[in-house]
């Protein structure tokens, strides 16, 4: 029986989870997990050692010789052969400043989240899972609202199983939890506000927006690199009525951005 993956320390998520080349990409997106993520950031752009990577994350300098080297070798993927980089899942949890080894000192720093593997790497096998909003078999057009998720698992870039499960009545900032808790690293949606978007990058999901159509298709079209996200994007379901009021903040005409 295979030990347990060891859960990497990270000092913070990052502020930005997709990066791709001008214009549209048509091949498979390259998917960067966040302890991937962080070996690049420590090792590449703080300038630390390996030992010096391992004692911060927690883990083994063997450990982090094989994440770095993944790490490296998608982004040399991604620039080389003009594929989109997606940062999303992995092993890790965020620190706590008292941590032995912890930064301590960066304000990215906070209270220990758990979220275990939705990619992972270890065994050479790629899985991951994707959520789409859902509402007869299209994308639902405001986040906030949605009552169910189609949630794809992935694995070696082939989905190889499908379900439809509802939210049971959360809404607006619990659907980040929500969706945390079924283990999902990316979500592709319609319309959605700031607020919400806040909320799924704390909780590590990649956010692909302004999607629209069957939702099965849009999940293929990420898969094959041909979707794009767009980060201007906004949840618009206020204009639909003169008056429309928001039930979940109380306030008419806008929503402060939490679809």
């Amino acid at each position: 029986m295979p030990r347990p993956t060891k859960c990497r320390r990270v000092c913070g998520l990052p502020e930005h989870t997709v990066f791709g080349p001008a214009g549209q990409a048509h091949t498979p997106a390259v998917t960067m997990t966040v302890d991937e993520y962080e070996t690049i950031r420590l090792i590449d752009l703080e300038g630390l050692t390996q030992e010096e990577c391992a004692a911060q994350m927690g883990i083994a300098r063997a450990t982090v010789a094989g994440i770095w080297t993944r790490a490296r070798r998608k982004t040399a993927d991604a620039l080389v052969n003009g594929r989109q980089l997606v940062v999303a899942g992995g092993n890790y949890a965020l620190c706590r400043r008292s941590e032995p080894g912890c930064c301590g000192h960066n304000a990215a720093c906070r209270g220990r989240v758990d979220h275990m593997a939705v990619f992972r790497t270890d065994e050479g096998e790629n899985s991951m899972k994707i959520a789409a909003t859902y509402e007869n078999g299209q994308i639902f057009q405001h986040f906030g609202h949605t009552e169910q998720f189609k949630i794809y698992t992935v694995e070696n870039d082939h989905i190889t199983n499908m379900e439809v499960v509802s939210t049971d009545g959360s809404g607006h900032g619990a659907l980040a939890e929500f969706l945390k808790k079924q283990g999902v690293g990316i979500l592709v949606c319609g319309g959605i506000g700031g607020g919400a978007r806040t909320a799924l990058m704390d909780a590590g999901i990649a956010v692909f927006a302004g999607a629209s159509g069957e939702a099965d298709l849009q999940v293929g079209a990420l898969l094959a690199g041909m979707l794009a996200p767009n980060p201007d994007v906004t949840c618009d379901h206020h204009d639909h009525g003169e008056g429309h009021s928001c039930g979940s903040c109380g306030s008419r005409g806008t929503c402060g951005g939490h679809c």
